[in-house]
């Protein structure tokens, strides 16, 4: 089960041209926006990553405007664990959940899922919020990610798990998020 206090979500390389030739990219633009102003309204912390910006292009603008506190940490390895900055503020944040969105479902997505739980770190990809080139490459990455431990779930589902209750002022955000 998903412990505000002990989770981060970690938003991997959705940039440029590669982004716009995901498998349903609109559902997947959508989500990804959900599952990150659902994470600022619960406070959770977000980490940013983006593959080789110079060749892939930056975050795309849909993300990127609700990213603007941040910085992005740009990264040359496929798995966001291969990279020194990553693995500094993650441990900084002392989270032992991670919930995992963008893209690609079965390269860099995987990696990073296959390196976290090696290294005893719970992690949750959020299925409606990942995407590939095509859908067999996305079915498996979601195929590896569980063969290697890791849990798959959704936005709703990650958003009212962490929530955990049906009221109050961040439960009205997040319904309004949603829907």
């Amino acid at each position: 089960m998903l412990e505000r206090k002990n989770t981060a979500l970690v938003v991997i390389d959705v940039q440029g041209r590669l982004a716009q030739i995901m498998q349903d990219k609109e559902s997947l633009f959508q989500n990804l926006q959900r599952m990150t102003q659902g994470a600022q309204i619960l406070d959770i912390p977000i980490i940013w990553m983006q593959q080789n910006p110079e060749g892939l292009g930056e975050t795309i603008p849909e993300l990127k405007e609700l990213l603007l506190e941040q910085q992005p940490i740009n990264k040359m390895t496929f798995s966001c664990c291969g990279d020194e900055t990553f693995n500094s503020k993650l441990a900084s944040l002392g989270c032992n959940q991670v919930l995992l969105v963008g893209i690609e479902a079965h390269v860099c997505v995987y990696l990073t899922a296959a390196d976290l739980q090696n290294r005893g770190i719970q992690t949750h990809v959020v299925a409606d919020a990942v995407s590939s080139r095509t859908a067999f490459n996305r079915q498996i990455g979601i195929d590896k990610i569980r063969e290697c431990g890791g849990k798959i779930t959704g936005v709703e589902t990650a958003l009212f798990e962490l929530l955990d209750r049906a009221e109050g002022d961040e439960f009205k955000q997040i319904l309004k998020v949603i829907k």
